[in-house]
């Protein structure tokens, strides 16, 4: 029986999850088939229920579903039950597991920005949703002191606080309202800056003025397509050297997930290989944290 694997969001058609992660079945000679599955929130719940049948291997789940997932799973992983979402779904029988792949997938990329530096212990995340709490929990847990959330909707941003206060009890943890000039204040006392929200994503624009750019700030943008935002053009225009999109996360947090279904290491070739034929192509315009 050839098992299934979908990625369940709205929307999901344009992801290079499809691409990257059928290229690592076929070379594996996995019978499985990666599918998308764009999914309104209301049918969320009965699509996640179906994952129980014998054909499935598991799914992906994208933005806007990361957070709702996690309700409807019967046990979750460490990571998953830390952040509130749910990015990979696995079978244990019928019962279905969440995971969330994309916080191993953040510390990885983040290693890779920070180089042979010191690692920083203050940061700035811009964003709310399920990308952003993957951001902040691994902040929390590779032993930052200061992280300071801007989003839109200043109660979203509280509610991730509120959501971390008993794990981030060691450290600084604060929503602050989205203000230039508070958001000015702030980077100048950080060193890292993270974009998790989709601006940049559909158009040539960017979260926050270039004026606020700073040479000495690391810079990542969660949006792998396009390759380089209008803020990672910003940031290097300002100065800044060290500067990544999100391609390391989402090639990451898909060889963790392919893992999680078939037990099997994934070919990090072969899925680095295609996530480059797809950008390249130029098909699809997702942030890594749609998977």
């Amino acid at each position: 029986m050839t098992k299934r694997v979908v990625l369940i969001g709205h929307p999901v058609a344009h992801s290079f999850s499809a691409q990257m992660q059928q290229a690592a079945f076929d070379a594996l000679g996995i019978d499985a088939r990666y599918e998308l599955q764009d999914t309104p929130t209301p049918a969320l719940q009965e699509t996640i229920e179906a994952l129980r049948g014998d054909d499935f291997l598991g799914a992906n789940v994208t933005i806007p579903h990361k957070e709702r997932a996690a309700t409807f799973v019967d046990r979750k992983s460490e990571d998953a039950s830390a952040t509130g979402a749910v990015n990979c779904i696995t079978r244990d029988g019928k019962r279905l597991v969440g995971h969330n792949t994309d916080v191993n997938a953040f510390r990885v990329s983040l290693d890779a920005l920070v180089g042979k530096q010191k690692m920083p212990r203050a940061a700035v995340i811009l964003g709310a949703g399920g990308g952003a709490r993957a951001a902040v929990y691994a902040l929390i847990t590779m032993g930052f002191q200061r992280v300071i959330v801007f989003n839109r909707h200043l109660h979203r941003g509280e509610g991730l606080v509120k959501h971390f206060s008993r794990s981030a009890a060691h450290m600084e943890l604060r929503a602050m309202p989205w203000h230039e000039s508070v958001i000015e204040s702030e980077l100048s006392r950080t060193r890292v800056l993270v974009n998790a929200t989709s601006v940049g994503l559909a158009s040539d624009e960017t979260p926050i003025p270039a004026e606020l750019l700073a040479p000495d700030l690391l810079v990542m943008d969660m949006i792998y397509n396009p390759p380089e935002t209008r803020l990672l053009r910003d940031a290097k225009a300002a100065g800044a050297t060290a500067v990544q999109n999100g391609e390391l996360m989402l090639l990451q947090q898909g060889m963790d997930a392919f893992q999680l279904w078939t037990g099997q290491q994934a070919p990090a070739d072969v899925m680095r290989q295609k996530l480059t034929e797809a950008r390249e192509a130029g098909t699809g315009r997702t942030p890594a944290e749609m998977a």
